[in-house]
């Protein structure tokens, strides 16, 4: 549910890691999210989440499913993703911004 993850963010239980490309998130990005492209999606790469739960997000919530199992491949415990993605995002009424 968005508006649990956007509360879990807000709370600092989760850290938001959005696999969108550049040029997505420049147009349209979530509050707070860290970002970590599938394109060159590197697990070691996503930053510390420092006792947060990961939980991956894209577009729709296809790519956000690539990159957890990606994620657990490598023996990362992060297998939470946004269902529904920014497009979700956007429907439950939550706040995006611009400019990446």
């Amino acid at each position: 549910m968005p508006e649990d993850v956007s509360k879990g963010m807000a709370d600092g239980r989760y850290l938001l890691v959005d696999v969108r490309e550049p040029n997505e998130v420049a147009a349209e990005a979530y509050p707070g999210g860290v970002v970590v492209p599938l394109s060159t999606f590197d697990p070691r790469s996503i930053p510390d989440p420092q006792g947060k739960q990961v939980v991956f997000a894209c577009r729709s919530g296809k790519r956000s499913v690539t990159a957890s199992l990606a994620a657990q491949a490598a023996g990362l415990p992060y297998d939470k993703h946004l269902a529904g993605g920014i497009l979700g995002w956007k429907a439950a009424g939550l706040p995006t911004r611009t400019g990446g």
